[in-house]
């Protein structure tokens, strides 16, 4: 099992729950954080146990973002090579997020900024506590909003216009209306968020792992593309899942009136 130093890590009922540790520093990131977040999405992609992921915070964050001291004031030192290498770093973690081909659920706690609002906004799903305002924070501190990746994701779940307000303003939104917008899939009582995300990731845990894959790739790859050229994909996709085990056993399960059971 993997077993990171920087941040809490446990697998079970299929799931791997990674939980950011700085409660003290409101989970900010650091650039061993950051590495290892990094490395450990590479790697879930080889556990065959974990069949969902998801990523939280210890205390009332989620995440403020990079931490001023540990990352922030060090860059003021780099040169534009030094800068260019950390913002590969950073955008590498998102890659890593959407490559998992396996569902990534962000379990928002508390306070998502900055790059915490990144990373929570490469997960396929976010569960929030009603405390779980968010903010792309990058123009108050003079850098683009164009930041690991939030130029891209971000108008297609709130659409253009909502998505140019959040990024050149960088105001928070509270979980209520980041939910009205498309931004967070449910927001739910602080004392029911552990629940009802465990729930949500257990089912898809127990759920067909190559059909979920399939529909994770196809929505990644279907939005820059022509309807004809979708329509294709989309027929290969499911004509490999109808060659997967998983369609016969759902078959299976069906006409014996039981709940599948997926390998």
């Amino acid at each position: 099992m993997l077993s990171p130093k920087s941040f809490l890590y446990e697998q079970t009922n299929g799931v791997g729950w990674i939980t950011l540790n700085r409660p003290e520093r409101l989970n900010a990131l650091t650039f061993e954080v950051y590495r290892e977040l990094t490395d450990t999405f590479a790697a879930l992609r080889d556990e065959r146990e974990v069949r969902a992921v998801v990523i939280t915070g210890a205390g009332r964050a989620f995440c403020s973002g990079g931490d001023v001291q540990g990352i922030i004031s060090e860059l003021q030192s780099l040169d534009i090579e030094g800068h260019l290498e950390f913002t590969r770093m950073t955008c590498e973690l998102i890659r890593n997020i959407r490559a998992l081909r396996k569902p990534v659920m962000a379990c928002l706690n508390g306070t998502v900024a900055g790059a915490g609002a990144c990373i929570a906004l490469a997960a396929d799903l976010r569960i929030a506590a009603p405390e779980a305002k968010i903010a792309f924070l990058f123009v108050r501190v003079g850098l683009s909003g164009a930041d690991m990746g939030a130029c891209f994701l971000l108008p297609r779940y709130v659409g253009l216009a909502k998505a140019t307000e959040l990024l050149y303003t960088g105001d928070f939104i509270t979980a209520e209306e980041a939910v009205a917008v498309g931004l967070y899939n449910r927001v739910v009582p602080a004392e029911d968020l552990q629940a009802e995300t465990r729930t949500l990731a257990e089912r898809l845990a127990r759920g067909p792992a190559f059909a979920l894959a399939m529909t994770k790739e196809m929505l990644d790859r279907e939005w820059e593309v022509s309807l004809d050229t979708a329509l294709e994909w989309e027929a290969q996709a499911q004509a490999a899942c109808m060659q997967h085990p998983d369609f016969r056993e759902a078959f299976s399960a069906i006409t014996a009136k039981h709940e599948p059971k997926y390998k």
